[in-house]
């Protein structure tokens, strides 16, 4: 049996309580622990007349089954009263169940301003006053719970009902935005709209239906909603006659109308109307974000050179050719292994996967950079500089939104290093409702091109300047084959995970705060877009090169809609020759959040025998050179003292360039280039270059193996033995 739900400690203003939904909630309250404060005017269903015996008798029943209560007989528009009477009583309030209220039915042409402003001032604005009264008290305590009474005549209307109807979901606007507002105070508030038998509804109902309709079967929800341990807020609900149900908003897809060559007009809304009501691919836009971001997507959708018109009122600045070409400072990033590591981290890498040690762990022989990396360095070498100190743009930065991303690989990142970058805006673009600027960085480590990123910035609200609506510089991106997809990968992450990927650079608060989020219209920070890029290319990666970043060569996406943390991402992956074309969706809710992406792999180069070639400037090669004439000149005495073989492969740019393999286990020893054919005592990895440092004691081997530049795998102690053969450092 589950445990009872109850609410000791608790205090519950009740309004409206004195029948009906309210006498039901104040005796449900009260016999599961709650002090219930029962207020009601005791007027009729008009509003008319006061009388105190209705609140009376509901407080003599709950005390008689051992409940705490106490009377209030102020009207709602007096919030403050009643809120008081809670403090007087019981010195807190922790609940408010807004129930009161009256009817004042008319057809619209026989109402009455008086009946519009009677039903307003009980309904929506005795709610705000009851609430607002209660509001700073729940605040200080971090705890409050909130319900908004609405109706089905407000969410669908209902005759003779105009000013009852507009109260009602007014009531629902209300509740919605003190959601909002109250989440990071633990202020939570729901709307239900209850069908019950009650004052308001005996007397237009039917008795059979009447019947079925108890208001026992309201209060089960109510009680739920308003429970420390239910974490619902700005939802709504129907509920009646032993069912309940949420409520959503629902989009249709809409249709585009604004462009040059069919211009807006009557005559274009008629032609479109069938696709403007088609519902088929429906939204369920939950904030004023997710609304806004689904709209510009199917902006984005426009064909090129079909834009839409200009639009005098952008506010993108004086002169947007003027920053095309803009070149940014040049920008330094220095990193270690540890931030790649960090980074891994952030994009949901764990050590429960043994595969993802390789870019957990330093000391992996085999120890690597994740492709996408290369994002935080190009973000780095864009935001740091700024986007408001562009020339010839005026942008407002909370206009901003990350609307697409290309990222290009020309080799494996390094594990660390200092990379300079350079950033170009290559173009922008006139969207009609916003503005497209596509950023270029390129970035190098000396002389060699590492990896190079394009942006795509969308400025909400900065288009109609008259501008281009393509640009032959832009990454485009790619639809799904319309097929099944190949191979599906479902990833949970965590509720930290937004936390966790903003220490790799990327600090909106928007990630990390719930009153900054809570501003931009969602009801928790959300998950950087270039996370879920993250976690999408890692699916990739190890689905079809098997992690070997070597593979990796470039990855484009759209950005749709956002992720809570602890949303589970689901990738669906088309695999076309060296292309594998993905979208990435919120499993839980099956929102797309990534669309359009595609991930372009390198062939596989594993099984070339002209994969591994020795670069002609290796410093190693003079060394092993030197190390086998001494062995040549020792002999078997050597081979006496060591009594092992070992595996060397020596790297350079992350790619292994040469094989050498130290037999001083066999015969008279030997050395020879290329790996050995039976299994090494001890394999060791090390680059061309800390290679050197060792033999030339720059570096101490275990400095160097700490760090993870030295990889050992097998007998290390007898790796020890190896400075017999490498003492001597001048004649190497």
């Amino acid at each position: 049996m589950s445990v009872p739900l109850t609410f000791d400690g608790k205090v519950v203003l009740v309004t409206g309580a004195g029948g009906g939904l309210g006498r039901e909630y104040a005796l449900a309250f009260g016999q599961r622990g709650a002090s219930v404060v029962v207020n009601d005017l005791g007027g009729n269903a008009k509003g008319e007349g006061k009388n105190s015996a209705a609140a009376d008798k509901v407080v003599e029943e709950i005390k008689a089954k051992g409940g705490k209560a106490v009377a209030n007989y102020d009207s709602v528009e007096d919030g403050e009263k009643l809120i008081q009477s809670a403090l007087d009583a019981f010195g807190r309030i922790d609940i408010v169940i807004n129930n009161a209220g009256i009817l004042r039915d008319r057809s619209f042409s026989r109402l009455s301003e008086l009946d519009w402003d009677l039903i307003q001032r009980v309904h929506l604005k005795g709610s705000f006053n009851v609430t607002r009264a209660a509001w700073n008290h729940m605040k200080e305590q971090k705890f409050g719970r909130i319900i908004m009474t609405a109706s089905a005549a407000g969410l669908y209307g209902n005759f003779g009902q105009a000013n009852y109807s507009a109260a009602k979901l007014g009531l629902l606007g209300l509740s919605n935005t003190l959601a909002i507002e109250g989440r990071k105070l633990n202020i939570h508030c729901n709307t239900i709209a209850p069908i019950a038998n009650s004052r308001l509804t005996q007397n237009i109902m039917p008795a059979d239906i009447l019947e079925n309709l108890k208001p026992e079967y309201v209060s089960p929800l109510v009680l739920w909603l308003c429970h420390e341990q239910c974490e619902e807020t700005g939802a709504l609900f129907e509920v009646g006659a032993g069912w309940i149900g949420k409520l959503r908003w629902e989009r249709s897809p809409g249709h585009v109308l604004l462009r040059k060559n069919h211009p807006m007009s009557p005559e274009a809304v008629r032609d479109q109307w069938d696709n403007i009501c088609d519902f088929k691919d429906a939204s369920h836009p939950a904030t004023v974000n997710e609304s806004l971001m689904s709209m510009l997507s199917m902006l984005n959708k426009e064909p090129a050179g079909d834009g839409l018109v200009a639009n005098p009122t952008s506010s993108l600045g004086h002169n947007p050719a003027q920053a095309v070409g803009y070149k940014f400072p040049d920008h330094t990033f220095s990193y270690t292994e540890m931030q790649c590591i960090l980074y891994a981290l952030g994009v949901g890498m764990s050590t429960k996967d043994p595969d993802h040690l390789r870019f957990l762990y330093e000391g992996h022989e085999n120890f690597a950079c994740l492709p996408t990396y290369g994002v935080i360095i190009s973000q780095a070498a864009v935001m740091d500089s700024g986007l408001t100190n562009i020339p010839g743009l005026e942008i407002n930065p909370t206009q901003i939104l990350h609307g697409e991303h290309y990222l290009k690989c020309y080799q494996p990142l390094p594990t660390s290093g200092t990379l300079i970058s350079k950033a170009t805006i290559l173009d922008i673009l006139d969207k009609g409702s916003g503005a497209v600027i596509i950023i270029n960085v390129s970035t190098y480590q000396g002389q060699r091109l590492v990896c190079s990123n394009q942006w795509s910035v969308f400025v909400v609200g900065a288009g109609g300047f008259g501008g281009k609506k393509s640009s032959p510089h832009a990454e485009n991106t790619a639809p799904p084959p319309s097929r099944a997809p190949d191979a599906v990968v479902v990833e949970s992450t965590t509720k930290e995970q937004a936390a966790l990927y903003r220490l790799s650079g990327d600090r909106n608060p928007l990630h990390i705060d719930p009153s900054f989020s809570a501003m931009g219209g969602f009801k928790d920070p959300i998950l950087h877009g270039l996370c879920s890029f993250g976690f999408a290319s890692r699916h990739i990666l190890k689905q079809y090169a098997n992690n070997d970043p070597a593979r990796f060569c470039a990855i484009k996406v759209r950005f749709v809609k956002p992720v809570l943390p602890g949303q589970s991402l689901q990738t669906e992956m088309w695999k076309e020759g060296n292309r594998v074309h993905f979208q990435c969706k919120v499993k839980e809710t099956g929102s797309l959040t990534l669309s359009g992406g595609y991930v372009d792999l390198y062939e596989d180069q594993t099984s070339d025998p002209k994969a591994l070639q020795p670069a002609a400037d290796l410093q190693s090669r003079l060394v092993f050179a030197e190390i086998g004439r001494r062995i040549q000149a020792s002999g078997a005495g050597l081979v006496e003292q060591v009594k092992g073989v070992f595996g060397w492969e020596i790297t350079q740019d992350g790619k292994t360039v040469a094989q050498w393999t130290i037999d001083l286990k066999n015969g008279a020893g030997a050395l020879h280039e290329g790996p050995y054919s039976g299994k090494a005592d001890v394999s060791i990895a090390v680059s061309d270059a800390d290679f050197m440092a060792l033999v030339q004691g720059k570096v101490n081997p275990q400095q160097a193996f700490m760090a993870g530049k030295l990889k050992i795998k097998g007998n290390i102690m007898l790796g020890q033995k190896l400075d017999i053969i490498l003492k001597d450092v001048a004649k190497l």
